[in-house]
């Protein structure tokens, strides 16, 4: 007997299911098919992830935090249980993935894809004339601010420290947002070219020669009280110097493999230092670099100071009010230059090299010059920051040029949106000025919460691990994904995260 074709079967013949069942005599009807779970279940699945997420949490924690080697007056070690901070962390875990499997992670959730501009990145795009000029206003009263809510200028030294410490990695941020968020050129070893700067800085200042080469021919004291001013170039020259040579083997490389070389440049660079003794002291570090002058006034107590000079009663506040407007004009400075830099050939030819090489090749576009551009800018704005660093601390050793810095700079730049500088910006303060902030958080300490021994610095690393996570589940393309285009017909409208190009080098 010949089948009928499916079309003409009833409808009834298709019971719930996308298999038709033939309903003819001697065959068999196919099984029928497996229901859709129910809400009941969808609910129980979360559970039982979320109290499996949990538990993993407190194995994995239970020997890193749980267990605590305190030193006591005697001298023998003593161990500290803190199983109760596990379980607090592990519930932590629990809570956040049971929400998560219910909203985010929930099966069936439709996901929506947005063609144009998300609403967020609109609103951003009519605030931006605004945001600049409103951050950078900010940024000149913060110390007046912090001097007059805390009521003095000695109660300020940590809100202003902290706006210094802040800008710092802003700077840095925008430095290396031109090598990997405009050129494209995944960057692990940028704290190579910050070292450059402080240890130019600190040679230069401190070499006996060239003090006394200058105090023949322009007086006693003139290297101490100009040097920062006159080795500031020359550290950012020459870290772009280096920037070009860490540029020529790697013309060739892409991805992970420009990653690994720019981090074992980095790792080279930190070695030289610690094993050069006769240059760089070795793991002793530089001390006595003079400190910052206001253009050759010092800030001491004498006649000659700062104070005496303009009439001011002495304060050692006035020498950190005056770096943190240096830093802030070496950080509008990068930002300035990068925008500029944006608006010419070779800023375009920096995006265009980001998002296809080939593309960019067949353009007639030299690759070659573009990334070693990109290199050497990005590194003289790292070495500009490094000649500030010396001078803020006056002390400069190996142990400040670690790969974790490298890797702080990059979150920053990727946490904040590659490309984009009011992200970059937002994320190194939410990075770096809230995990300082950790240490203000003394009501931790109370005996229903942590306890007095309760440290919330400690963790700030693994809080900062949290925070890289979360923005890449829910914005992998940074806090502010969306882009302004370098050049627009008419009318500038935000490209959208969906196509926006991922720099892979």
């Amino acid at each position: 007997m010949v089948q009928p074709p499916v079309a003409d079967l009833k409808p009834e013949a298709l019971p719930n299911s996308d298999l038709p069942a033939t309903g003819l005599p001697g065959v068999p009807s196919l099984p029928p098919p497996v229901q859709h779970q129910g809400a009941s279940s969808v609910i129980r699945g979360a559970f039982t992830d979320a109290i499996v997420s949990g538990l993993l949490t407190g194995l994995l924690l239970l020997p890193l935090v749980g267990f605590r080697a305190t030193e006591s007056g005697s001298g023998p070690l003593g161990l500290t249980y803190r199983f109760g901070l596990v379980a607090v962390f592990a519930g932590i875990v629990a809570v956040l993935r049971l929400v998560l499997n219910l909203t985010v992670w929930r099966r069936g959730r439709k996901v929506r894809v947005s063609e144009g501009p998300s609403a967020f990145a609109t609103l951003a795009l009519k605030a931006a004339p605004a945001l600049r000029p409103a951050f950078f206003s900010f940024a000149i009263a913060y110390p007046f601010l912090a001097i007059l809510l805390s009521g003095g200028l000695t109660p300020s030294r940590y809100w202003v420290d902290l706006g210094i410490y802040v800008l710092t990695y802003v700077m840095l941020g925008w430095g290396l947002n031109i090598v990997v968020g405009l050129a494209g050129l995944l960057d692990l070893g940028y704290v190579a070219f910050y070292a450059v700067g402080a240890y130019t800085f600190a040679l230069l200042s401190t070499s006996v020669p060239v003090n006394d080469f200058f105090a023949g021919h322009l007086g006693e004291g003139f290297w101490t009280a100009w040097s920062f001013w006159l080795c500031l170039p020359v550290s950012g020259l020459l870290a772009a110097f280096w920037g070009v040579i860490l540029g020529f083997p790697v013309l060739r490389l892409r991805g992970d493999y420009l990653a690994i070389v720019t981090l074992a440049f980095g790792e080279i660079i930190r070695l030289v230092l610690i094993n050069w003794v006769s240059l760089t002291n070795g793991g002793a570090g530089i001390s006595s670099i003079p400190p910052i002058s206001f253009f050759g006034v010092p800030f001491n107590a004498t006649d000659e100071g700062f104070a005496a000079k303009y009439g001011f009663d002495f304060d050692s506040m006035h020498r950190i009010i005056f770096l943190y407007f240096v830093i802030l004009a070496l950080a509008a400075l990068t930002a300035l230059v990068t925008i500029r830099l944006r608006q010419m050939p070779v800023g375009r030819a920096w995006e265009a090299l980001r998002e296809d090489e080939i593309a960019c090749r067949s353009l007639g576009i030299n690759t070659t010059l573009t990334k070693l551009t990109a290199f050497a800018t990005g590194a003289m704005f790292g070495g500009f920051a490094g000649a500030f660093f010396a001078v803020r601390v006056r002390f400069v050793s190996p142990e400040s040029f670690t790969f974790m810095e490298s890797a702080v700079i990059l979150a920053i730049v990727v946490l904040g949106g590659m490309g984009s500088q009011m992200g970059v910006a937002g994320a190194a303060i939410l990075l770096i000025g809230g995990m300082e902030m950790l240490r203000n958080l003394s009501f931790l300490k109370a005996d229903f919460l942590f306890g007095p021994d309760f440290d919330p610095s400690l963790y700030r690393m693994l809080i900062f691990g949290f925070a890289m996570v979360a923005v890449m589940v829910w914005r992998p393309r940074g806090i502010v994904s969306s882009r302004l285009p370098t050049i627009f017909l008419k009318e500038r409208k935000a490209v959208s995260a969906t196509l926006v190009k991922e720099g892979h080098g």
